[in-house]
């Protein structure tokens, strides 16, 4: 029983890419920079989050507030004879 060795290719090593996108890096970019909205759209979205943020503020401040409050109920005095 003899072994074969295994036959090399002497093809050309293949170049290795840049990246480990292989190249589509600079592809994503431009179709998501095609796709984004224009500069005024997106300011209009910005300051919509921003508000969006202010209005939960306001909801935890009053609900810090309510359970903060100490009840102001102490009972009923009554006069022993």
């Amino acid at each position: 029983m003899t072994e074969e060795t295994p036959k090399t290719e002497s093809a050309a090593p293949r170049p290795e890419p840049a990246c480990l996108c292989a190249g589509i890096g600079t592809t994503i970019t431009t179709l998501l920079q095609t796709l984004a909205p224009p500069e005024a759209a997106g300011e209009h979205f910005r300051r919509a989050r921003v508000e969006m943020l202010k209005g939960l503020r306001e909801l935890l401040d009053h609900r810090i507030e309510t359970l903060s409050k100490t009840p102001e109920t102490h009972g009923t005095k009554l006069t022993v004879e």
